[in-house]
């Protein structure tokens, strides 16, 4: 009498009981629907930050007095003419003014001509005065217009850094409290004072990574949509391949049990949902379509095998319970295992991307099948062309045709050139952003070109701060750490990456130049510290509480380095903060003074981009050693575990070598989709395998059984691959160029899956014989008829 397996036991339970099973189902995603629908979709910034990174902690820190990452920059441009006119001063001053009201707003960090902090430096047979050089009246007259135009030009904190060299823009900063923010209310009110004060002459360009979030909170609504229209796509190429309804409802239904199970449990978890992830979601509810489509063409074979539903339903779960399974829980644990990055955003995407997948086992790998046992009609079409006689028979029995006989070592021996050639182009690949501006956007979108201008106008939008931590107060009136100082910020100057510095020295020399009616070779360090701490005091007269904090403390303890960025691309923010390292490293601080990096957007990036490049290829390899070990313990075999890598790593390799031609960055965002591309690379193969180890166990004829694995598990493959690219294609009409590329990474990935799991894994079974797939070994040696 032959054993019933557990597998064959819970099989039957589920189909006997099935009306207990679908129940009990249906409760609980009725209660996680509750649940679901409470989830928050926010992004919170610090959840972008690998936490104890040093750069975070000192950003984190200093962060609200230096500057940090949350910085918006407002070109005012005027289109004929300077700036130096009523009209577009006017509009500095309404711009700098309604910054003061936008929510979360950094009052201590709004700098603009219009604004307190701006001051010209003034001798006078009272002394040294400093005063606000427009605030708070504007020039009354064309005489203070033009006192206003040489002040400006005097003033190297102001000419160059808040006035551009031609005299034609001017630049607003405002900083807002991190932990304050609202995007969506943020992204409203800067845009609305853009649109407010835009036109009549003056153009107003805006840039910032709090608006830039903001963009992606905008298109929300357009992701959406897209969503629904790629599902409605995928759809209908449902119930054209599969020509049944519940070809089309029953791989719908676990993707929306699954989907509601996940959000669910995140939502009684407090997880809240990045919009950024959403791509991530798609590709699992992909994942869940895909099991369950695999269910229903098993369910057809054993139909058409003579078995009424209830038994082929049964036969079905089976049958691919092992495939399935062991699909599920690669793709679960290899984006689990991004959860070793140090980012919550990673941590939270890893938790739901993991219980999402998990969920699959129940909603395809259960639900459909029981289901399945309640078809009546198991023949009924309800499309009447045979898309399977016309389309997909003939594909399959074209790759069965190549990958038996001797066509199937060169189909093994391209897979092997194609693996090594995108391997060597895989290096390539960038951490961090690729190209100017945001990856998040089009090259033209307005936010873009914005910055170009911005960019191109100014020393550079986006910021780096390196605090001075001194060993006492008054530290930084010592000439000998004032010098070291400025020699550090002449060598920032330097170099390509940075467009200028700003510090406390550059509040000194001016200072001593008045002292000596003007003139510029007095614009020097003092030489000692109590001549150093009168000038700063001369500055300091008349100025507000507050205005010092982006240069010092109010001790003279601890100050800040502060370098402007025309970009944030990888390779200009390594290249910056390792030279920065080496010139640091050989030029320390006198006595127990210390620099600290780093602070502002690039100093964050700097630390993200770092975590990334240490743990991806960390990431990579474990999630490559969960496939192993799965394998091997699935299939009983070391050989079965290493026999799926070289389908795993060219998948790979060839998805990093299009990321490095398209200049697509691995990034915090790209690293969860590059995480479930091993399990993308895999799934597929895991049914071919199996359609093929069972087959031979009922014929032991290896070419019958490949064909046959072809014709059931590959149909599978072939419906679900084509209706997922063709689906995913859609999100190239996104606004956010992100997703755009995402979509064509899904199908690339999607792409290489298929192929290699309908050629290539047929092929190297054909070619190796695998004694994990055909037993005892008596399939070994191909016949020579069959190499003919």
């Amino acid at each position: 009498m032959q054993q019933v397996s557990w597998i064959e036991r819970f099989a039957a339970y589920c189909i006997a009981r099935r009306v207990l099973v679908s129940s009990v189902i249906l409760a609980l995603t009725v209660m996680f629907g509750y649940f679901a629908a409470h989830v928050e979709i926010k992004t919170i910034f610090h959840d972008l930050l690998p936490k104890g990174h040093p750069f975070i902690e000192i950003n984190d820190k200093y962060n609200e007095r230096f500057g940090g990452p949350n910085i918006v920059s407002i070109m005012v441009e005027a289109e004929q003419g300077d700036i130096f006119q009523p009209k577009v001063l006017e509009r500095i001053k309404q711009i700098t003014d309604d910054l003061y009201l936008v929510p979360a707003i950094n009052q201590f960090q709004v700098i603009s001509l219009a604004s307190r902090k701006i001051r010209s430096i003034n001798s006078s047979t009272a002394g040294i005065e400093t005063k606000p050089m427009m605030w708070p009246e504007l020039p009354k007259d064309q005489a203070e217009i033009d006192l206003l135009r040489e002040q400006v030009l005097a003033s190297p904190l102001v000419y160059g850094r808040y006035v551009s060299p031609d005299l034609r823009s001017a630049l607003v900063t405002a900083d807002f409290i991190d932990r304050l923010i609202d995007y969506e209310k943020l992204y409203d009110g800067i845009t609305g004072i853009a649109e407010k004060y835009d036109g009549d002459g003056v153009r107003v360009r805006v840039v910032g990574e709090p608006l830039l979030t903001g963009w992606v909170v905008h298109y929300l609504p357009e992701t959406f949509h897209l969503f629904l229209i790629t599902i409605a796509i995928m759809a209908a190429l449902l119930f054209v391949t599969v020509r049944s309804w519940r070809g089309i409802l029953l791989p719908m239904l676990a993707g929306v049990v699954s989907a509601v199970w996940a959000l669910g449990i995140a939502s009684l978890c407090k997880v809240n949902f990045d919009p950024l992830i959403i791509v991530v979601a798609f590709l699992v509810t992909a994942r869940a379509i895909s099991h369950a489509v695999q269910m229903l063409a098993a369910f057809d074979d054993e139909v058409e095998r003579g078995h009424v539903p209830r038994d082929a339903a049964a036969k079905a779960l089976v049958a691919l319970f092992r495939p399935g399974m062991l699909g599920v829980v690669v793709d679960a644990v290899a984006v689990a295992i991004v959860a070793a990055m140090p980012m919550p955003l990673l941590q939270k995407t890893a938790f739901v991307g993991a219980v999402w997948l998990g969920t699959i086992a129940v909603s395809a790998m259960v639900l459909v099948p029981t289901l399945l046992s309640w078809v009546t009609k198991p023949h009924a079409v309800a499309f009447p062309i045979d898309t399977n006689r016309w389309v997909l028979r003939p594909i399959l029995n074209l790759c069965g045709t190549l990958v038996l006989g001797r066509r199937s070592v060169a189909v093994v021996l391209i897979g092997l050139a194609a693996l090594l050639a995108s391997g060597f182009y895989a290096t390539k690949v960038t951490v961090g952003d690729a190209l100017p501006g945001t990856p998040l956007l089009w090259p033209d979108h307005p936010y873009n070109v914005d910055a170009k201008a911005i960019n191109d106008t100014f020393q550079g939008s986006d910021q780096m701060f390196v605090v001075l931590e001194g060993e006492g107060p008054n530290t930084l009136k010592d000439p000998e750490v004032l010098t070291n100082v400025d020699n550090f910020q002449r060598y920032l100057e330097t170099q390509p990456q940075i467009g200028g510095t700003v510090s406390v020295v550059d509040l000194i020399g001016p200072v001593n130049a008045n002292l000596h009616e003007g003139n510029r070779r007095f614009e020097e360090l003092g030489p000692t510290a109590d001549i150093n701490g009168e000038l700063l005091f001369m500055y300091m007269q008349g100025t507000d509480p507050g205005d010092m904090d982006r240069f010092v403390d109010a001790d003279f303890k601890d100050g800040a380095v502060t370098m402007f960025f025309r970009d944030h691309k990888g390779d200009t923010i390594r290249t910056a903060v390792s030279r920065i390292e080496e010139y640091l490293e050989n030029n320390p601080l006198p006595g127990e003074s210390t620099y600290k990096l780093a602070g502002g957007l690039v100093g964050v990036l700097a630390a993200v981009n770092e975590e990334v490049f240490a743990r991806q290829v960390e990431s990579i390899a474990l999630a490559l050693l969960t496939l192993f070990v799965l394998s091997a313990i699935a299939y009983r075999s070391t050989v079965a575990g290493l026999f799926y890598m070289p389908l795993v790593v060219m998948s790979n390799t060839i998805t990093f070598a299009f990321m490095a031609w398209k200049g697509i960055g691995m990034n915090i965002n790209t690293l969860p989709v590059a995480a479930l591309g091993i399990g993308l690379g895999v799934d597929y193969a895991f049914y071919i395998v199996d359609g093929v180890k069972e087959r031979f166990e009922e014929t032991g004829d290896v070419m019958s059984a490949i064909s046959g694995s072809l014709r059931t598990a590959g149909r599978g493959v072939l419906i679900t691959g084509g209706t997922m690219i063709a689906a995913v294609l859609v999100w190239y009409a996104s606004s956010l160029k992100f997703q755009a590329e995402m979509g064509l990474l899904m199908a690339l990935w999607l792409t290489v899956s298929a192929i290699t799991s309908l050629l290539l894994i047929p092929a190297m079974i054909y070619v190796f014989r695998p004694a994990f797939v055909f037993g005892d070994g008596t399939a070994h040696a191909a016949p020579k008829e069959a190499l003919a």
